[in-house]
């Protein structure tokens, strides 16, 4: 919730900064206002004010993007790197020791890049258990 509000608030400012610069602009360019320090100052934070939304907004969405792909749902980078302690658990147990579990799911890194951390682990597991009498 708190980055939908981010995004809302940042697009309402957003969209009221473009509206005061586009009349602020436009009554300078017909004449109506006179350029002297206040109406440039004032432009000038209205470009600066509607330059950083415009950059902030699009970070945003671009940082939510990176953390949603195809077919993912939202994980916290924390997440993706550690695995779920149960299933940790369970492949140690399976597997006999740490590092015969660890071997496993390295192994299973090389031969299928670019997936979730859970799921090497899962993995592992579904291969000893499939591999096993």
């Amino acid at each position: 919730m708190g980055q939908k509000l981010i995004i809302i608030v940042a697009t309402a400012i957003l969209l009221i900064t473009g509206v005061l610069l586009g009349y602020v602009l436009s009554q300078l360019v017909l004449g109506f206002l006179t350029l002297n320090l206040l109406t440039f100052l004032g432009t000038f934070s209205l470009i600066v004010i509607f330059g950083t939304l415009y950059y902030v907004l699009f970070w945003e969405f671009r940082r939510q993007q990176s953390q949603t792909g195809p077919g993912r749902t939202r994980r916290s980078r924390t997440e993706e790197r550690s695995p779920d302690v149960n299933l940790k658990n369970r492949l140690i147990s399976l597997a006999g020791d740490v590092a015969s579990a660890e071997r496993l799911v390295n192994q299973t890194k090389q031969d299928y890049p670019g997936m979730p951390e859970n799921w090497y682990w899962e993995k592992a597991i579904a291969d000893l258990e499939r591999d096993r009498p």
